[in-house]
């Protein structure tokens, strides 16, 4: 059971209301707009990350997966689909969920990306030579992209898992809109 209630349109302030009934009634809209100051400017930085990035969709949704997996379910449940709308396979879910970062499926820059998400996770120290390697196949601003948003991802998750937040059936991919918030 949650910790903090789940915030909907009729129960919030005035300031995250609006916002609320904007979104998918999902448990992470409510929980996080308990945080009256934070959560509209929370919610445009997540649609930043979901949508204006240079860094590739897929690489970006199966990093949302590794974190997930590796941090908090309620995210792996929610952007599986997603995942699959960017491209991703039922076996790079299935070998992803197994923890099997090097199998065939995935490609030697998605090796790569699943790997340094999963250093990020652990305690941010990401080996030298994977390093090395991750920025022969992505430029800076990408790398930075994948930083923020495995970042982005793992402090949520922290704070899903602090809060016990309850799973909530997958959003259907584009159902949430930040745009006009």
């Amino acid at each position: 059971m949650a910790r903090v209630p789940y915030l909907d349109p009729d129960t919030a302030p005035p300031v995250t209301a609006s916002a609320l009934g904007k979104l998918p009634a999902l448990h992470v809209f409510g929980m996080m707009a308990n945080a009256e100051s934070a959560f509209v400017p929370w919610l445009r930085f997540g649609g930043v990350i979901l949508n204006d990035l240079a860094l590739d969709p897929l690489l970006r949704e199966l990093a949302i997966l590794q974190v997930g997996r590796l941090a908090a379910r309620y995210e792996w449940e929610q952007h599986v689909g997603i995942a699959k709308s960017c491209g991703a396979t039922d076996e790079q879910i299935a070998a992803l969920d197994r923890g099997e970062i090097e199998a065939g499926c995935f490609s030697p820059v998605q090796q790569l990306v699943l790997a340094f998400v999963a250093d990020m996770v652990r305690d941010g120290v990401v080996p030298d030579d994977r390093y090395a390697a991750l920025a022969a196949e992505l430029d800076d601003r990408r790398i930075v992209e994948l930083a923020m948003t495995t970042a982005q991802y793992l402090g949520l998750a922290r704070i899903m898992t602090a809060l016990r937040i309850d799973s909530d059936p997958p959003a259907p991919p584009g159902s949430v809109k930040v745009s006009s918030l």
